[in-house]
């Protein structure tokens, strides 16, 4: 209610005019009944802000990423699709896997299914707010740079400080390595040839998704290129070093039959 005329306007203790203090409380309770709407449509829940969770790891994509395409899984069968697929280019503790769901059911972006009995497994399954962040995240590029962690080219770097014999070694156990990986990625190929001939949708995470494979294929022809180069060239200085040792062992020869024959003149 206003004041009697004139007299000054009611404050409170902040100095505020109670007319405009109201008009405050009101701004704050509009802005966080705002900050927490959803939208649910069809069972999406659809947050107000769209920028990806600052809380959220890769592996925490990779979980949502799974479910969102594969459907409810349990821990096991997360596991079991990345040795399948992203284990052959993303590496991490499987152990997270049995961890980081429980996590992302306490943010809301999965929620939780426990079989009654039996073996009383979880099952997980994503929620529209887990949906929106993976859509958030797949907005955001990259920027980190590509990480390699190559034991081979480790040892490979080092390796003037050995033998020719430890390079040669160490480019015909990488040459295995990298020929076995590269005939499994081709057996893939192969195999999603053929499914794809078949039937154009069936696409599993049991698989390499076509987008991934290549590049698996790219990096692992490049590897048997490199190795095999590694390998020659230590044939090469192998070989150098055997005629090397053979001249010197030439030259001593021939030297000692020298000095044999200055003694006899003598």
């Amino acid at each position: 209610m206003d004041p009697p005329e004139g007299l000054p306007p009611a404050t409170d203790s902040a100095g505020l005019d109670m007319s405009e203090q109201r008009v405050l409380d009101l701004g704050h309770r509009i802005y966080e009944t705002v900050s927490i709407v959803w939208y649910r449509k069809d069972d999406m829940s659809i947050e107000t802000t769209g920028a990806p969770p600052a809380h959220l790891t890769s592996t925490s994509y990779l979980v949502l990423g799974l479910i969102e395409r594969e459907g409810p899984s349990t821990p096991y069968e997360l596991k079991r699709h990345v040795a399948a697929t992203i284990g052959h280019f993303w590496s991490f503790p499987h152990a997270l896997l049995y961890k980081e769901p429980a996590r992302l059911v306490e943010l809301g972006l999965l929620t939780e299914e426990r079989e009654a009995d039996g073996r009383r497994r979880r099952l997980f399954t994503i929620t529209g707010r887990g949906r929106a962040a993976i859509r958030a995240w797949l907005a955001s590029p990259s920027q980190e740079p590509t990480e390699l962690r190559d034991a081979g080219l480790l040892q490979l770097f080092f390796a003037d400080l050995g033998s020719i014999g430890d390079r040669r070694a160490l480019a015909t156990a990488q040459l295995a390595i990298h020929r076995a990986a590269l005939a499994s990625y081709e057996d893939d190929q192969g195999g999603e040839r053929r499914r794809h001939g078949s039937d154009p949708a069936a696409r599993t995470v049991e698989h390499w998704r076509g987008v991934t494979l290549p590049m698996g294929l790219l990096y692992e022809r490049a590897a048997v290129e490199f190795w095999e180069g590694v390998a020659a060239g230590a044939r090469v200085d192998d070989a150098a070093e055997d005629r090397s040792r053979a001249e010197d062992d030439g030259a001593r020869l021939a030297a000692n039959l020298d000095s044999r024959a200055v003694g006899r003149e003598d």
